[in-house]
């Protein structure tokens, strides 16, 4: 699985949620997960939860930490399980960084009532992909919201956690890909 910090500002806005995002624009060719820190601004016409689009809710943030993932597969479920996996990463980096205890419901982490991420899973003609992000700003939000910034991270340790963030996810899936290359079959 290929891994990559992007160390410049990108305004998350949807359209990074395409096939081959990761190969176009810096040449990863193959599973991958890419962090970069920047805005979120989702209008309704490039959202693919569509909950979110029939409730009218947009997606906002003015300072996130994002992950990219691509899988060269076409099973969303899979998919969905992975980005279940990738939160579970997110809750075990977090908590090693500052100590604090998140809960996650679903696809989400929470400080309580306060809503530290959005998360979303979706298909594209030739692979699946996930789209996380986690505010680091809570500021100027449309919920509730919680930023790794109100752990104390600074602007350093967000980068670190990024990183730390995707070489472990990267470690799962090999550690998921080798647990199934060592059972033998039964009958």
């Amino acid at each position: 699985m290929l891994q990559k910090f992007i160390d410049e500002t990108i305004t998350y806005d949807g359209t990074q949620l395409s096939s081959l995002w990761a190969f176009r624009n810096y040449g990863l060719q193959g599973d991958s997960i890419v962090s970069f820190r920047g805005p979120c601004r989702v209008e309704l016409s490039e959202m693919v939860d569509m909950e979110d689009v029939r409730r009218k809710s947009p997606i906002y943030s003015t300072d996130m930490l994002h992950f990219i993932v691509e899988h060269f597969d076409l099973d969303l479920e899979k998919t969905i399980l992975r980005q279940r996996l990738l939160i579970a990463v997110i809750k075990d980096v977090i908590h090693e960084f500052c100590g604090v205890c998140l809960h996650r419901s679903g696809d989400d982490l929470f400080l309580e009532e306060r809503k530290l991420s959005v998360s979303i899973a979706t298909i594209t003609p030739v692979s699946t992909m996930i789209h996380t992000g986690l505010n680091v700003s809570s500021r100027d939000t449309p919920v509730p919201a919680v930023g790794l910034a109100d752990f104390g991270f600074t602007d350093e340790q967000v980068v670190q956690a990024g990183n730390a963030v995707c070489s472990s996810y990267a470690t799962e899936l090999d550690g998921i890909r080798l647990a199934r290359c060592k059972v033998r079959g039964v009958k």
